[in-house]
């Protein structure tokens, strides 16, 4: 296993060669307000982010705030979002979020972690996500896409997501972890995927398994 200082070495060329692809980062979802994300990342679960990007200006046309999102039927909302799969429950997740965050929070999404893990449909992920990159506080959301590149890269052995969020969170400095959360799933996507892995197409990848650090 490696130990401490092989990991820092990996981190500060991770951090280093990923703001050089990536020198300006966009959040993937479409959103106009903490709500539209909310939703955006409730209907990301299980589908990528093309394709809520393309449900929900359908879905925001008819209802963006919570008020009126919580006046339409589940039917409707189900029918729009059905392209993004597991839309009974999703649609279930939405209708309750407006609900709740509109008779609790007067209209407003809540922004701690508590409040927003009480949520239906929030996990610890969407809560993350929400903290970092709307709140402005800090978070390092674990996805698919991370916790397999913290496994290749030898900066985390398990596929447990908190242990991984941990990791990362002392590698990284906290200042970076927006950022660089958004630049590892852009990365995992395009240079280091799930199948058809080239380790000559992945500079990480390359160096880590140059460098051989015990």
């Amino acid at each position: 296993m490696k130990n401490s200082s092989g990991s820092e070495v990996r981190a500060q060329f991770i951090l280093k060669t990923l703001a050089e692809i990536y020198p300006n980062v966009i959040i993937p979802l479409h959103h106009t307000s903490p709500f539209s994300l909310l939703v955006a990342v409730i209907l990301s679960a299980q589908c990528t982010d093309e394709r809520v990007n393309k449900v929900t200006p359908i879905l925001f046309s008819m209802a963006s705030d919570p008020q009126t999102m919580r006046n339409l039927s589940l039917e409707i909302i189900e029918n729009i979002i059905h392209p993004c799969g597991l839309f009974r429950g999703k649609a279930r997740a939405i209708k309750g979020c407006a609900q709740i965050i509109f008779e609790h929070y007067g209209g407003k999404v809540p922004e701690t972690f508590e409040e927003l893990e009480k949520l239906p449909g929030v996990g610890h992920k969407t809560a993350s996500v929400m903290i970092t990159q709307c709140f402005h506080g800090y978070a390092f959301p674990v996805d698919t896409h991370i916790r397999r590149l913290a496994n290749r890269w030898e900066l985390a052995h398990t596929q447990n997501v908190i242990i991984i969020e941990n990791n990362l969170k002392k590698l990284f400095p906290k200042e970076e972890w927006h950022d660089l959360h958004i630049r590892m799933i852009r990365f995992g996507r395009e240079y280091c995927p799930a199948k058809n892995h080239r380790i000559d197409h992945c500079p990480i990848c390359q160096f880590i398994s140059k460098i051989g650090i015990d």
